[in-house]
């Protein structure tokens, strides 16, 4: 559906703009993006400043569906024998839920979920989907039935989808074998490579991008992540890939131990890191590490609110932007889900960490909001493979516009809309409207499927949650 609209104030890649007229074609590409035009008759005209839709770069859907239960004192067990809390005894608490899920329970809880993310101004989401098998870890009759579930819930809901199948192979370094509550995750590299070639029809068909995501350097050895790069690129020589990294000081310790260098450091001393690649979790990085990332063009996979929830640390962003390093943010686990808190969180784990304030502006952008928003989202569209990076000609007419008659943005200029809503705001009260591909899916705060997807997610939460 083809259509214009007519901003006063508008995000474009390079800064602000005055009095923008943009307009799509019947694709939902943007054909005109005309800073300083007068308003046409006939032409709607924005509730407030509009700014390009975010990608969500890293999600696991069925997630969701615990968010909020893990929040107290655990006895030890698995990984974790000192007894202290951590991401490891969190692990365990997460597969014992992941062990009850089925496809229907999957695709309630994702729909929910991707409601949630377009109402919170999230256009598109990278889904780390690893989550294949039936309970007892044996393949469904249809071996893409899950995956196949996640993008119906995309495609209901109206959010753009990079679907990222996820290689498990082994429990540790140096090919462990995998735990119980990891059989419903693995795949031999042939299956894995079999089951992108089921999926790369269906994608394309609904309008979705495939990728892959090597779990981790724990859990695939370098054959198999070799050999899957190989594949992969056979099928798609563009396609994205994702793949967990650093993320916790034992996982970093563990590597030094099996191989004795850290894990950013191993995965570009032997495989080609590009473009394509998003390295998400690379908290714990070394000033070398940061430097080979941030020249490479990769994108690091940041995700604030989940990284502080399950005690993760905080990522060094002062020197890697410095350094031009690409960057998005995600709401992996999502503890939340709110672009606003991610972003939020992110230029203030910096200031806790340095007892500074706006760490994150630069010489371009006075205003942090600014340019964590810009950035955020030309990093969440390299790592997504998508046309997504902002209002420009070409680009997918995704946008969000805030609402300039709440009395928390009214009578505020562009910038200064922005900076309340990502800083002084809870969620998404401040959005007017959000659009994907130029079409409407959600306004003032509702998506017309919230009601059914809501009763449903219920009933599967209960459902996974029984004894």
């Amino acid at each position: 559906m083809s259509g214009q609209l007519f901003a006063p104030f508008a995000l474009l890649p390079e800064g602000w703009a005055r009095d923008v007229l943009l307009a799509w074609d019947e694709s939902g590409r943007f054909t005109v993006v005309q800073p300083g035009a007068a308003p046409a008759a006939g032409v709607p005209q924005a509730a407030g400043p509009v700014l390009p839709g975010m990608p969500n770069l890293h999600s696991h859907a069925f997630q969701r569906g615990f968010a909020g239960l893990t929040e107290f004192r655990s006895r030890p067990q698995g990984d974790d024998p000192a007894g202290a809390d951590s991401f490891w005894s969190w692990r365990t608490l997460m597969y014992r839920f992941a062990q009850r899920l089925s496809p229907d329970t999957l695709e309630a809880v994702a729909t929910q979920l991707y409601i949630e993310m377009l109402r919170a101004g999230y256009t598109s989401v990278c889904e780390f989907h690893y989550v294949h098998h039936d309970e007892g870890g044996r393949p469904y009759a249809d071996a893409a039935e899950m995956s196949l579930r996640l993008l119906r819930a995309a495609q209901r809901t109206g959010i753009g989808m990079t679907l990222l199948p996820v290689l498990y192979q082994t429990a540790g370094f140096g090919g462990q074998p995998p735990l119980a509550g990891q059989q419903r995750f693995l795949h031999d590299t042939d299956a894995m490579l079999k089951l992108l070639e089921r999926l790369h029809p269906a994608c394309a068909k609904s309008g979705a991008r495939l990728g892959l995501a090597p779990h981790s350097l724990r859990a695939v050895p370098e054959a198999s992540l070799v050999h899957a790069l190989a594949g992969l690129c056979a099928i798609d020589a563009q396609a994205p890939v994702h793949i967990h990294i650093a993320e916790q000081q034992k996982e970093v310790d563990d590597c030094i131990a099996w191989s004795g260098t850290r894990p950013v450091t191993w995965l570009f001393d032997h495989v080609e890191v590009d473009a394509r690649w998003c390295l998400v979790h690379a908290t714990h990085m070394d000033w070398d590490e940061r430097r080979r990332l941030a020249h490479s063009g990769a994108v690091a996979g940041i995700c604030p609110t989940t990284e502080a929830n399950l005690g993760d640390g905080v990522f060094e962003a002062a020197p890697y932007l410095a350094q031009q390093g690409a960057w998005g943010i995600g709401s992996d686990s999502h503890a939340s889900v709110s672009v606003a808190e991610e972003l939020r969180l992110f230029e203030y784990g910096q200031r806790l960490g340095l007892q500074r304030r706006n760490v994150l502006a630069s010489d371009t952008h006075a205003q942090v909001a600014d340019r964590l928003y810009l950035e955020a989202v030309a990093g969440g569209a390299r790592a997504s493979g998508r046309v997504v990076a902002g209002l420009a000609a070409g680009q997918q007419a995704d946008f969000v516009v805030l609402d300039g008659a709440h009395p928390t943005l009214a009578g505020l200029d562009g910038p200064q809309a922005l900076a309340t809503h990502v800083f002084a705001c809870h969620g998404h009260e401040t959005l007017a409207e959000v659009r994907t591909a130029g079409r409407s899916r959600v306004q003032h705060g509702a998506h017309p499927l919230q009601a059914d997807a809501g009763r449903l997610f219920i009933a599967a939460r209960a459902s996974l949650l029984a004894d």
